[in-house]
């Protein structure tokens, strides 16, 4: 028969062959093995043919690998990318080139799993114990856990916590602050479902905390930017037995006292905004800290340091009771993969830029968002709050529909309330062009006759008496290796203590 121009043509797809791993052969030998010649037959014993499709699927001519990704490539220019202000615990950020270059791009690091054996996992275990430590100080609590998927799932691993680890109060009701992330909101309302828990929304400072609460979940700062003094509301709370959830952004808490201090008895959040790309909203490694008390009642998996045999310092998986694959239907939590890499890139930012790194980072983006609120205010616009630190609320007096037209123009996505208030979250990859484009966004397009050094604003808009005063990351880990040589020449190190796809198969254990 012979060949047809457009066969002889065609590109060669060898996806198969080098990413699927038995070929030909092996695949007979196996049917072979099981009694079966060929892979209808073994179909035909295992899928019931009740449910078994019978013609053939009605799919366009296959593309190769190259021609799939040239396809994929031409629908997505058709995007329109807009640089996003909208906040909601989804920040830009800035990867150093030397964490995602040796980090997220390495399959040395990317293609680990859960560490279930401590003696190949020595070097990731490490990267992850660094992690915990960073959590641990940053939020002014005793335990971490080496991360989970993301905010809201912690938020509603916290609410699960806080039920079964308080034994003083059984109540099945959950108070959640209406000034909580709207996400993290519905993610806490359907896992309440299946636990048998109700969840209130109110203003929790309007609410009587007394009123058989068995927790009450808190936003600082406050979803639309607003920070708000919680030691009274928290010391109410310990008065009624009731367990005290924060859910706290990092980048803030090396400016604002730590939720420990303020009387939280488990924090959680996102480490996103910790080197880790927006990535069209994750994956991004959700966090957990909580009091000694619950210790053994966190969810997810806990790094703990201990000594070997010859007395040197070993590290392990730690308290592994809580998961599914040991206590399988009594398992704590229902998450049982962590985001193991991301939280590694959000430890690896911290040691990086160090305690004054981060701190100088938070200062400028707070300095920017004072900026933007001075800028607000000197075009008539009015501030929902006066203190805050990365985040605005804007009332703009009817002018809600002409600024967002004018930010649509210069792409540019603000946060808009039902209300018609307007959001705007500033962050570590914000420019001062940027900060030009929104000041003629909210001047409805037009510039606004001033220019940023015009602009006086004051000291901190930090609260009073709500500002950081306890040290936080004093470890080695966090304070030497600040050059590009040094971070990279540590990722090695500990990228030798560790076993991934780049040297073995891994032993995956139970997932």
């Amino acid at each position: 028969m012979p060949t047809r121009l457009s066969d002889s043509i065609a590109i060669t797809d060898q996806f198969v062959t080098r990413h699927v791993g038995p070929n030909a052969t092996e695949i007979q030998e196996m049917l072979s093995s099981l009694g079966f010649s060929n892979l209808d037959e073994l179909v035909k014993a295992t899928v019931p043919d009740s449910i078994r499709v019978k013609r053939d699927l009605d799919l366009p001519e296959a593309l190769s690998e190259f021609e799939t990704l040239k396809e994929l490539k031409a629908i997505a220019s058709q995007n329109k990318p807009f640089r996003s202000f909208i906040g909601m615990g989804y920040h830009g950020t800035i990867t150093p080139p030397v964490i995602q270059r040796n980090i997220l791009e390495n399959p040395g690091w990317y293609t680990q799993y859960t560490p279930y054996q401590a003696e190949i996992a020595q070097g990731r275990l490490e990267a992850l114990f660094n992690f915990q430590t960073m959590i641990s100080e940053l939020t002014g609590l005793e335990i971490a856990n080496s991360s989970l998927l993301d905010e809201g799932t912690a938020a509603a691993e916290a609410m699960a916590l806080a039920s079964r680890g308080n034994r003083k109060n059984k109540s099945v009701r959950f108070l959640v602050s209406h000034h909580c992330h709207p996400q993290t909101i519905d993610v806490l309302q359907t896992r309440a479902e299946p636990l048998g828990m109700q969840v209130v929304v109110a203003d929790v400072e309007s609410t009587d905390i007394s009123d058989d609460f068995v927790g009450v979940l808190l936003q600082y700062p406050h979803s639309d930017g607003s920070i708000q003094d919680y030691k009274a509301l928290t010391a109410e709370a310990r008065k009624h037995n009731v367990t005290v959830v924060f859910a706290a952004d990092l980048l803030a808490l090396t400016l604002l006292e730590a939720p420990g201090e303020l009387g939280a008895d488990i924090v959680v959040g996102s480490s996103q905004r910790f080197g880790v790309p927006l990535g069209f909203g994750g994956p991004h490694a959700g966090y957990m800290s909580c009091t000694d008390a619950f210790k053994r009642q966190i969810p997810g998996r806990i790094v703990g340091q201990s000594v070997d045999a010859q007395g040197n310092p070993a590290l392990r998986l730690a308290l592994q009771t809580r998961e599914q694959h040991i206590r399988r239907e009594k398992a704590t939590s229902n998450i049982c993969t962590a985001q193991v890499l991301l939280a590694i890139i959000a430890g690896m930012y911290a040691s990086y830029h160090g305690p004054e790194g981060l701190k100088a980072i938070a200062l400028r983006v707070h300095k920017m968002t004072q900026a933007v609120a001075a800028a607000a205010t000197k075009l008539g616009l009015e501030l929902a709050s006066d203190t805050f630190f990365d985040t605005i609320r804007i009332r703009t007096n009817g002018k809600t529909d002409a600024i967002r037209e004018a930010a649509t123009a210069l792409a540019i996505n603000f946060r808009y309330f039902e209300n018609g208030d307007i959001g705007i979250s500033l962050d570590e990859a914000t420019t001062k062009e940027e900060l030009a484009s929104i000041f003629a966004a909210l001047n409805q397009g037009s510039e606004p006759g001033f220019a940023l050094d015009d602009l006086e604003v004051g000291a901190t808009a930090v609260p009073a008496g709500l500002g950081r005063t306890t040290p936080y990351l004093t470890q080695e880990c966090f304070n030497a290796y600040h050059s590009e040589t040094e971070l990279l020449r540590y990722i090695f190190r500990l990228q030798g203590r560790d076993l991934s796809l780049t040297t073995s198969m891994i032993p995956l254990g139970s997932c």
